[in-house]
């Protein structure tokens, strides 16, 4: 039986987001193609209808969860510092550090990724730029390019500091962490001075 093209594209969307809940709780490494299809609900067959390989699935779900990430957090954001502050909070939530197969790819495969092929790389390049990009015309609306290393380096901090408080068994001293990160991410943006600034 053949199946039509707006079939095939939500079958294999459907894989992709299997793919990244599951990437992101197990790992890339630990996530086999036969648990990935039974996941979707599909046999281990139908993955190459869609895919030639697990490396373009992962190429492929790891740009997709960023374009998720910024399409749902970063580009719902309120504009200028406001949107810096709901993005920090919402970043270093404990809900985002609880739920590791719906939230951020990057604290849950940074590491693999950088072991990853060079089409994942790139996919991963391309997607965070997006997110950053997005931030940085917030930061600096008159010239977002300015601080897009600013951006990136505050990006990479809110990663670790989500990493630390899921590695951490202590659950008072997890949330310290994030608390820590919020401040530390909103002095590194300026956001807590602008705030001060705004109040006096």
């Amino acid at each position: 039986m053949r199946y039509g093209k707006e079939h095939n594209q939500a079958t294999r969307q459907r894989i992709i987001e299997t793919a990244g809940r599951r990437f992101k709780r197990d790992g890339i490494d630990g996530s086999g193609i036969a648990a990935l299809m039974k996941d979707a609900g599909l046999t281990n067959g139908a993955f190459y209808t869609h895919f030639t390989s697990k490396d373009e699935l992962v190429a492929t779900t790891v740009a997709d969860q960023l374009h998720t990430q910024n399409a749902n957090i970063v580009a719902h954001a309120a504009p200028g510092h406001a949107g810096l502050e709901q993005i920090v909070r919402w970043y270093l939530s404990p809900w985002h550090r609880d739920s590791p197969g719906d939230g951020c790819p990057s604290a849950a495969l940074l590491d693999e990724i950088g072991r990853c092929t060079h089409p994942t790389k790139q996919a991963y390049t391309d997607g965070v730029l997006v997110i950053a990009n997005g931030i940085a015309a917030r930061l600096a609306p008159d010239d977002p390019l300015s601080v897009r290393t600013k951006t990136l380096s505050t990006y990479a901090m809110m990663a670790g500091t989500l990493q630390l408080s899921r590695a951490l068994a202590d659950r008072w001293l997890a949330d310290e962490v994030l608390e820590q990160g919020i401040h530390n991410a909103l002095a590194l943006l300026d956001v807590e001075h602008e705030r001060a600034g705004t109040a006096s």
